[in-house]
């Protein structure tokens, strides 16, 4: 029972169950707040186009022969909390996939400088240490030591 706690406890600390458990709960807060705009703000005005009233849920389609008709006050609540979730998830990811293409450009960019930097052996070509007097490759002399070009 102690290792299958213990490797329980190793499983949770690891980042990406981290992660999933804040994004979740994030999440759960999000749909509250999109849950609320869509029952307080958008369905009202609806409502109020679509004929009168102050809610989306008595919007119906009287079917003959029964006390009541069908109801899809509810389902188009549904569809703009989705539209809206999508949409908001859709920007997040467009401004992270940005953020790390610019991450990874700048990353490239100083690996680049960092390629340049690095003096080499006039001889065999090799990359020297800067100042160095001989190279460690081919023990060629470096006259007036290795500068970077």
């Amino acid at each position: 029972m102690k290792k299958f706690l213990e490797e329980f406890k190793e499983f949770i600390q690891q980042g990406n169950v981290m992660d999933m458990a804040i994004g979740i709960i994030i999440g759960g807060a999000f749909t509250a707040i999109v849950t609320s705009l869509v029952n307080d703000i958008i369905n009202p005005f609806i409502k109020l186009i679509s004929g009168g009233g102050t809610e989306v849920s008595g919007l119906s389609i009287p079917v003959p022969g029964t006390q009541n008709g069908i109801d899809f006050g509810a389902f188009i609540s549904a569809i703009i909390n989705f539209l809206i979730i999508a949409f908001i998830v859709f920007c997040m990811v467009k401004a992270l996939n940005k953020f790390m293409k610019a991450s990874k450009l700048e990353k490239d960019k100083e690996e680049a400088v960092e390629e340049v930097a690095a003096p080499h052996c006039p001889h065999c070509l090799e990359e020297v240490k800067e100042g160095a007097t001989r190279c460690p490759h081919c023990t060629g002399e470096i006259e007036g030591g290795a500068h970077a070009a």
